[in-house]
């Protein structure tokens, strides 16, 4: 294992530590299918920022299959798999971590098992993208003191790579929640 899954790993492992409600159990990050509620939240989360992020990727008119960190590949865009790396915690774990220890969801009724994997169902999903939406629109404080929906953050770091890649001596300072 990598320094980068062994990272993961360690994550992962205080993540479950986090969890307040018995029913939701996660000892570690499964994925294509998610093996738990938890896993299914992530994976479900994670899709819904990576397209996000294709999509403005796109607009910027930045490739979106040519990537620092994630290998380069015709079937992959791998700039959004790089992108996301800066939101995943401050995001979506948090926001799975709230929907669980606030009981917002449940782990029989919101989930479905099929095809060896775990998915949110329709009340899951529903549960899931009106808390996502909600927090999206909440304003946050950036660096420079101004307040702004969490949405534009998003905008906000595709241009700052697109600047980084035609002008390197302007350095990719990547997001930090404060």
């Amino acid at each position: 294992m990598g320094l980068e899954g062994a990272g993961a790993a360690s994550y992962f492992s205080a993540f479950g530590e986090c969890l307040s409600v018995p029913e939701f159990v996660f000892v570690f990050r499964s994925r294509r299918p998610p093996g738990n509620p938890v896993n299914a939240m992530l994976s479900f989360g994670y899709q819904i920022l990576w397209n996000h992020l294709l999509c403005l990727i796109e607009i910027q008119g930045l490739d979106p299959y040519q990537a620092c960190l994630h290998q380069t590949s015709e079937r992959h865009a791998a700039l959004a798999s790089d992108l996301i790396e800066e939101f995943r915690a401050p995001i979506i774990d948090s926001l799975v971590l709230w929907l669980i220890n606030s009981k917002v969801m449940d782990a029989t009724l919101d989930f479905v098992y099929r095809n060896s994997g775990c998915f949110l169902n329709d009340s899951g999903r529903a549960k899931f993208l009106h808390a996502f939406l909600r927090r999206m629109e909440e304003e946050i404080q950036t660096d420079s003191g101004e307040k702004q929906p969490r949405w534009d953050l998003f905008v906000q770091q595709v241009k700052a790579y697109k600047q980084f890649v035609y002008n390197p001596q302007v350095l990719y300072k990547p997001y930090r929640s404060h």
